[in-house]
């Protein structure tokens, strides 16, 4: 063996000690998460990192979804996002979520392309609910965990198959409440007149915005 020879082979053998990749090969990079807020301001169609706290149980909105999807939230904001197989997330999971952002009716919502692209890693922080009054549940709130205290002006009616509504409004505006099924809610003593809490999920369905809960006790009737 020549001395170039030997040179040649001792130098791939001191790259592959360290893990250095081989010419031509592509090393694995992990993106880093930006934030939520970031996130929303990019183009449709954009693949993104995220990192954040989930505020719904993965699925709770099947009914009218069609998916497992569920609510993810940071510090600047919050998003939807729509998985086909249900990764069994419930409240305050840290989740880190890499897909692709889609709207659906209106709702910006984030797409992983396989179930491999949403990773749940510990608890994350609490993620309080913000009040809202009725009139001001828009774009500002979509994918936030936020609530109202107002009266109803139009008792819960049927939306099925997807769920059912009701109208509230504290004096600045009505607002949609959407129930799906699966947090199986009852509705039976919601009538017009009466003050509730509502907590949940902010939303958008076409051209109008909406709180959808996650659990029962997400509706509270403080006075009639």
């Amino acid at each position: 063996m020549s001395v170039l020879q030997r040179c040649t082979l001792m130098l791939v053998l001191m790259l592959g000690s360290v893990g250095v990749a081989a010419p031509g090969s592509a090393a694995t990079v992990r993106p880093r998460p930006m934030s939520i807020a970031h996130a929303r301001t990019l183009p449709l169609g954009s693949v993104v990192t995220v990192s954040g706290t989930a505020t719904t149980p993965s699925g709770w909105l099947e009914s009218s979804s069609f998916d497992k999807g569920f609510g993810l939230q940071d510090h600047s904001a919050g998003i939807y996002v729509s998985t086909a197989v249900d990764p069994n997330i419930v409240p305050r999971d840290r989740v880190r979520v890499t897909g692709q952002l889609r709207e659906s009716y209106g709702l910006l919502i984030l797409v992983p392309a396989d179930p491999t692209q949403v990773k749940v890693g510990g608890t994350g922080p609490a993620i309080r609910p913000v009040r809202l009054a009725t009139g001001a549940v828009g774009e500002a709130s979509e994918g936030r965990l936020v609530y109202v205290v107002a009266t109803i002006t139009q008792a819960p009616a049927s939306d099925l198959p997807y769920g059912y509504k009701f109208l509230v409004d504290d004096g600045t505006g009505e607002l949609t409440i959407f129930v799906s099924i699966q947090p199986d809610i009852d509705l039976s003593q919601l009538t017009v007149g009466k003050t509730v809490k509502i907590t949940g999920f902010g939303s958008q369905f076409d051209t109008h915005y909406e709180i959808i809960p996650r659990f029962p006790s997400d509706i509270a009737i403080l006075a009639s």
